[in-house]
């Protein structure tokens, strides 16, 4: 069964975007997944089709109308598909998320522009807010194609490799650990020499503890995530202090 998304936007020319290229190009071509873009503008109200309007009690910037917003929304048949809206004032969007999109029918993402969209329509559509990072974009178009980017690469058949999407960072709640390749030695840098030794087991626990290091060197709240998932939490605060290992 093909994986559906649909991108309610003002800018539909935005879709599938990069995605159109590379695996995930390959894999639209071949139906693994589908990308539909409904314009906004055709829910709008009057001829100029008005998609916004001023915000109550004061202040910058125009607000989504939530009449416009829930027309397009209870337009699309959604058959099981999560409605999700990226925003900043969304939860982090995690990989347990990611898994739970990709292993589902698809998704319906409503893209916002502007100050955001009304809240009552958020609310009356039990819309799911995520967030893709504390920062702010002119528009949802372009989390939403991350999203969707994070997405399609689970569906199976996707990528060349299902070893591709189960060792990487996040996978087991800790980041990658490091990559190398040809050439063995660059510009005075050599390749671990564990890495050449043809011991498996062994390169499997350097790359456990690389992955560990840095977690707990770059996300600390990662690190206490971990700890506590595997009975290790101490309790106590989680130190940022240099680790004395060499992060190879």
């Amino acid at each position: 069964m093909t994986w559906r998304a649909t991108a309610l936007t003002l800018f539909p020319d935005m879709f599938p975007g990069p995605l159109g290229q590379s695996l995930a190009g390959r894999a639209l071509e071949q139906g693994l997944w589908s990308v539909e873009a409904r314009n906004l503008r055709t829910y709008g109200i009057g001829r100029h089709r008005v998609v916004d309007d001023t915000p109550f009690g004061g202040g910058a910037g125009m607000v989504m109308r939530p009449d416009v917003v829930s027309a397009a929304i209870r337009d699309v048949g959604r058959e099981g598909r999560p409605l999700v809206y990226p925003t900043p004032r969304g939860r982090p969007l995690r990989q347990d998320d990611v898994r739970r999109y990709a292993g589902g029918p698809g998704l319906v993402l409503l893209c916002g522009r502007y100050e955001g969209v009304d809240e009552r329509v958020l609310e009356a559509e039990q819309v799911e807010q995520v967030s893709i990072g504390d920062y702010i974009l002119s528009g949802g178009e372009m989390a939403a194609l991350v999203l969707l980017d994070s997405c399609v690469r689970l569906i199976p058949g996707v990528m060349g490799s299902e070893a591709s999407g189960t060792e990487e960072s996040f996978s087991d709640g800790l980041l990658e650990y490091p990559h190398y390749t040809k050439p063995a030695s660059w510009e005075g840098r050599d390749v671990p020499d564990i890495l050449l030794s043809g011991h498996h087991a062994a390169i499997a626990g350097w790359r456990q503890t690389e992955s560990e290091t840095a977690t707990r060197m770059r996300r600390p709240d990662l690190w206490a995530a971990h700890l506590a998932r595997t009975g290790q939490d101490t309790g106590g605060p989680v130190s940022l202090a240099a680790d004395p290992e060499r992060l190879h």
